[in-house]
């Protein structure tokens, strides 16, 4: 026994070793570049097949093909990277989701690329570099980390490597060259990916997909050690490898048998999930989300009339066997799932693959115990859904990289614990619906649902739905404080994207008349996800494409040549546009076809005389005589303005009709009768509010703020003096686990309450760095905001509002992404107030605007304020607050001076 447990610890040290390596290699270029390399097997796999071909192949010594491969092939393809891909990402600005999308497409075009070159077959006979004793491969990895620790600690170049690490853009002030840096942060991950794949190499299957996949998985150390440590790393891999190979000397009895036996192998892949789910998340929130794509016009009718000819060509022309035609729409299906999951939700979703595969093995499975071939698919679809819920809801808490991370765990664990394994997938037989067994009229039924699937999802991205989608999409944060319920958004996103990889994974399980689990390989769907990505991820056309492009370049005779032209692609993403965009091009002018604004744009429109709560002059509707027409096409108001949204006093205006003035081109006008009086504001009050970091950083002590209704209070301070944490407490952005204190509306605790609920309690906020959803028009931005604030029903909001800030005309159909600073300001305060809000919050409202655009807006404020609403304004203008605050607040080391 004693000699057995020797024998499976040394075996698990082997594994841990090179596991080892990968935790260091990766630690290292995210340390050095803050890129996340999920192309680290793929390079290991391409050092392996380099050291095979040379010493095999070509019979070179075993030592010198060994340097060469290490010393020079994976060092400069890693600086082939830095070069090619990455660094031109970084002088573009890219965030750490193109740069991960970047490394997606290196990972499917060096998997494409070594198919290629060497074929799809597993490969044996690589030569052994360090012989079978694996405590000489942990000497190795152990003394390369110590290396590593005492060159980052030691030597200038490690001093420079912690300057780039803790601020970039200061280190380059500095003096320190950070693509220097980079470029040997790139080397030497690159350099162990090398030695990790000629390591692994004679121990596991050599193929262009077994190998990179394996070493994904082991990326569970380097989250394990949170991208940073190294000794951590290394003792992670070490513990999971010994772990790992312990298990295999476990036999139980019955079901929990081939459980056992699958994490006796797969152990690495229950610690990422583990890792990706519990611990905390890699990335942050805000930046590392999949960036909006460029807004454009409908693809053209000719385009889907050419679209649908093209589909329907195999059941006219095509011989009777449409075996390779019958797998496009069932893979379209799929790849629809990414358009609303990734395209318009934004979310890094890497674990489609799973979703299918498990329909297809639903419809299987239930079509082998006797449930008719059709129905079994509309039964599996529902399940995979609940599927897609449970699984989705520990992750959409996460955020960029970490969600990436967290459903491609799932998608690997549902791969290796359920698609492959003996015990679900044995003895399955799967074939046609009764009625479509010919592959003409099977065709035909694909066709139709996914007709119906394109329909579905055409209807969810032009609703209320989509909008919020898009704004989740666009910038999260202000999404939630629109009032968007980001959590249920997600899981809708995802629940319906297992749906729809459901029905077409047990669709294309059912065109090739099998269950191959191998269809439903994880590695598939990095690639699906770069396709999507490449093609254009909000774009309907994309899945037919992409369907189309995949199928028809896998049925070649070049295996692989898919993959490296996606991945191809892939890696310029940030520098190319989706491809789809040349059949739809961008077109800044609005779609009814009114010419883009020129000129300055349009002043905030305020009352003359009488404020918020008076009678307007007659006079209030025409141009200001000093003030140029507005810039944005719009004629001059004729008649009384729009109100204010109604509050107290059932309007600002004293009317809550709308006004005079064009109404909307393409809707009815609004109804005249007036809006229900609303009670008083509420009082929203901070209480003994402390807020302490990790870190025993404190950022509030002991701060009580009450904001009185119908008054307009300051908070002002320096820099650092806690006035955007207070701010972000009252809004509900900010929720610390760990704090003390009270905050109330009205009496009633509502510290736990998210930033939408409170939106939708009536406290609407705008943001410092504009929180703008650029790729929906202006139109649509004010829309959201009265579909998800605190009154929904009201018909004429969106008009008053965009008449109230000047943005009623022309430009209310532009894209937000092609409008001025000042504009935009614009647009996020008709927004907050279109939800018909009794408190407003803003921070810096005035930032990018000019000296005109600031009095219009104090005037507004005061109007508002006039009318009831509670207004807390943090600023640093002082004669923007000294004209328009009732009370003023001074903020200074996280307390309130006076």
């Amino acid at each position: 026994m004693a000699s057995l447990t020797y024998e499976l610890t040394l075996a698990g040290l082997a594994v841990g070793s090179a596991a080892a390596l990968t935790g260091i290699g990766l630690v290292v270029t995210y340390r050095a570049t803050g890129v996340l390399n999920l192309a680290h097997g793929a390079v290991a796999m391409i050092c392996a097949y380099v050291l095979r071909q040379l010493v095999v192949v070509w019979g070179w010594p075993l030592p010198l093909g060994a340097l060469v491969t290490l010393l020079v092939v994976a060092p400069g393809l890693g600086l082939l990277l830095d070069r090619g891909v990455f660094r031109p990402l970084a002088l573009l600005g890219s965030n750490p989701a193109q740069t991960l999308v970047a490394s997606i497409g290196v990972f499917v075009l060096l998997v494409g690329g070594a198919a290629l070159l060497w074929g799809g077959g597993a490969r044996d006979d690589a030569p052994v570099l360090l012989g079978d004793d694996p405590w000489a491969q942990l000497a190795a990895v152990v003394a390369l980390a110590c290396l590593v620790a005492a060159v980052t600690r030691w030597t200038r170049f490690g001093r420079e490597l912690r300057a780039v690490v803790d601020n970039r853009p200061l280190a380059v002030l500095s003096g320190v060259d950070a693509d220097r840096v980079a470029a040997a942060g790139w080397a030497f991950g690159s350099f162990t990916a090398g030695l990790t794949g000629v390591l692994l190499a004679p121990y596991v299957r050599l193929d262009p997909y077994g190998m990179p996949l394996l070493v994904i998985e082991v990326i569970a150390v380097a989250v394990i050690a949170r991208m940073r440590s190294l000794p951590v790393a290394v003792a992670a891999a070490v513990a999971i490898g010994v772990a790992q190979a312990q298990l295999t000397r476990l036999h139980p009895e019955g079901w929990a048998g081939p459980l056992v036996q699958a994490l006796g192998a797969n152990l690495f892949v229950v610690a990422l999930l583990v890792a990706a789910l519990v611990l905390p998340g890699v990335g942050g929130k805000g930046r590392d989300a999949l960036p909006p794509p460029p807004r454009a016009a409908r693809v053209p009718t000719p385009v889907w009339l050419v679209t649908g000819i093209l589909l329907l060509l195999p059941l006219g022309f095509a011989g009777s066997d449409l075996h390779t035609a019958v797998q496009v729409p069932a893979l379209a299906v799929i790849l629809l799932s990414l358009v609303v999951v990734a395209g318009r939700g934004g979310q890094i979703a890497l674990g489609q693959a799973a979703y299918a595969g498990l329909g297809a093995l639903l419809t299987a499975l239930l079509a082998t115990a006797g449930v008719p071939t059709l129905l079994a698919l509309g039964l599996a679809v529902p399940m995979v859904a609940v599927v897609g819920l449970v699984t989705a809801w520990p992750a959409i808490r996460r955020h960029g990289l970490a969600l990436a991370l967290a459903t491609l765990a799932t998608g690997v664990a549902v791969s290796r614990f359920v698609l492959t394994q003996p015990y679900a997938t044995a003895g399955l037989s799967l074939g046609r619906p009764a009625g479509f067994t010919d592959d003409r009229a099977y065709y035909a039924l694909e066709l139709l649902l996914l007709a119906g699937c394109l329909a579905l999802v055409a209807a969810l991205r032009r609703g209320r739905t989509g909008r919020a989608l898009a704004a989740l999409r666009d910038h999260e944060p202000g999404a939630e404080a629109t009032g968007v319920p980001v959590p249920a958004l997600k899981l809708l996103a995802f629940v319906l994207g297992a749906a729809l990889a459901a029905l077409g994974g047990g669709l294309l399980g059912m065109g090739l008349r099998a269950f191959d689990p191998e269809a439903y390989d994880p590695i598939r769907g990095l690639l699906w996800f770069a396709a999507v990505l490449v093609l254009g991820a909000d774009n309907l056309l994309t899945p037919l494409a992409a369907a189309a492009l995949l199928i028809t370049l896998d049925a070649g005779p070049q295996a692989g040549t898919a993959a490296a032209l996606i991945g191809l692609l892939a890696t310029q993403t940030g520098r190319l546009p989706p491809l789809t965009t040349w059949l739809t091009p961008h077109r800044p002018a609005a779609a009814d076809g009114a010419p883009p604004p020129t000129g300055k744009p349009a002043p905030l429109s305020t009352p003359r005389t009488g404020g918020a709560g008076g009678n307007p002059s007659p006079t209030a509707g025409r141009a200001h005589p000093h003030r140029p027409p507005p810039a944005d096409g719009a004629q001059p108001p004729t008649g009384r303005p729009a109100p204010l949204p109604p509050t107290r006093t059932g309007g600002a205006g004293g009317n809550p009709s709308p006004a005079g003035g064009r109404a909307h081109p393409h809707r009815p006008a609004p109804g005249h009768a007036p809006a229900p009086p609303t009670p008083p504001a509420p009082e929203l009050r901070a209480d003994d509010l402390t807020l302490t970091y990790p870190g025993g950083i404190t950022a509030l002590s002991h701060v009580t703020i009450t904001l009185t209704p119908a008054r307009i209070t300051a908070l002002v301070g320096p820099n650092g003096a806690g006035k955007s944490t207070l701010f972000d407490c009252l809004a509900g952005t900010l929720r610390p686990r760990h704090h003390q204190g009270l905050i109330t509306l009205d009496g009633t605790d509502i510290t736990s309450r998210p930033a939408h609920a409170r939106t939708r309690l009536g406290i609407a906020r705008t943001f410092q760095r504009l929180a703008v959803f650029p790729s929906l028009s202006v139109e649509e931005n004010v829309r959201l905001g009265a579909e998800q604030g605190r009154v929904r029903g009201d018909p004429a909001a969106v008009e008053r509002s965009l008449r109230l800030f000047g943005l009623a005309g022309p430009v209310r159909h532009r894209a937000a992404a092609d409008l001025p600073t000042g504009t935009l300001r614009r647009v996020e305060l008709a927004r907050a107030l279109a939800g018909r809000p009794h408190t407003l919050l803003l921070d810096e409202p005035a930032a990018g605007l000019d000296a005109e655009e600031t009095a219009a807006l104090a005037r507004i404020l005061a109007a508002l304020a006039a009318d009831g609403l509670t207004v807390l304004v943090v600023e640093h203008d002082p004669d923007l607050v000294a004209g328009i605050a009732h009370t003023v607040h001074t903020m200074e080391g996280g307390r309130i001076l006076s």
